[in-house]
């Protein structure tokens, strides 16, 4: 039997019910048709899969009750996921695959049933990010004021691979600064009221996101190289999507972005909008860019 696994930005923790953000309830729910009494796991990149089962769902609403988590290897989520698909020809392609680092070992162990026929995000990064109007440049400066970042680190999920990173940068550079694990919202709402209030902050985090296109920010200067080098996201696909779908593949080859384009739409998801309304808005105010893409 196919066990269905959820990826949800929420903390989770046995004997707790939970409501569904609307994009995991839509599948459960709707796509998958799941009713009150099915299961499926739930997970959050904290190393666990959490055992859920559906208690409620309504047109609006879907609640699960969870188990206790069972921990699992942390470097085999949703991208690992979806390059087996690609791999198993499940998925005819992923536009996610953060290369030559960052997804190397998920890539590795796929690379002779998959294809990559073009880069779709040149400049991708992880590591810390801060408001424009902070004074500190480098995260070695962070000591010196730590006390304006309330002797913190705002991070996201426990055992996310840029939190990792952030205690090895926080033994490299000697910082007397706690690394607070939270959420990807918790962070970003921290974020929020930090720079609403022009008051310091620092976060784990990474571009592309729409973080970047709703605020002015910045990386912190990592002369250590602890987050390593700017890396590319490339289109990854099944060889056999060639003979499918050629148009397609013409079309993924051409396809690539820069960090204000891909923001604007995350953005707009980010506020309500749909992912496919979301696109269509973008579609209609970028025709030439699109254009590109076609010819």
């Amino acid at each position: 039997m196919r066990v269905t696994r959820v990826h949800v930005e929420l903390a989770l923790a046995a004997g707790i019910e939970i409501e569904l953000p609307e994009q995991a309830a839509n599948h459960l729910a709707r796509v998958l048709r799941l009713g009150i009494g099915d299961t499926c796991v739930l997970f959050n990149g904290d190393g666990h899969d959490y055992p859920a089962q559906l208690v409620e769902v309504g047109k609006r609403v879907v609640k699960v009750a969870l188990g206790h988590g069972i921990a699992v290897d942390n470097e085999s989520p949703l991208r690992l996921i979806l390059l087996q698909g690609v791999a198993r020809g499940d998925l005819d392609a992923t536009l996610s695959a953060w290369l030559p680092v960052t997804h190397e070992s998920y890539f590795n162990a796929n690379k002779d049933k998959v294809q990559v026929v073009g880069t779709n995000f040149k400049g991708a990064k992880i590591g810390l990010i801060v408001p424009f109007y902070v004074t500190q440049q480098g995260i070695a400066d962070l000591n010196a004021g730590k006390a304006d970042y309330n002797n913190r680190i705002v991070g996201i999920d426990a055992g996310a691979g840029v939190m990792r990173k952030t205690e090895e940068a926080i033994k490299a550079y000697n910082l007397d600064l706690k690394l607070l694990p939270s959420s990807g919202p918790a962070m970003t709402a921290e974020l929020d009221r930090a720079f609403n209030a022009k008051k310091a902050i620092a976060v784990t985090g990474w571009i592309p996101h729409w973080m970047f296109a709703k605020y002015r920010l910045r990386f912190l200067e990592d002369p250590k190289n602890i987050y390593g080098a700017e890396e590319h996201v490339d289109t990854v696909i099944n060889p056999a999507l060639n003979t499918k779908a050629p148009q397609v593949v013409a079309f993924l080859k051409k396809l690539s972005w820069n960090a204000k384009e891909m923001g604007s739409v995350m953005l707009d998801v980010e506020n309500g909008a749909k992912p496919d309304a979301a696109a269509q808005k973008w579609i209609a105010e970028n025709k030439a860019r699109v254009q590109e893409w076609l010819a």
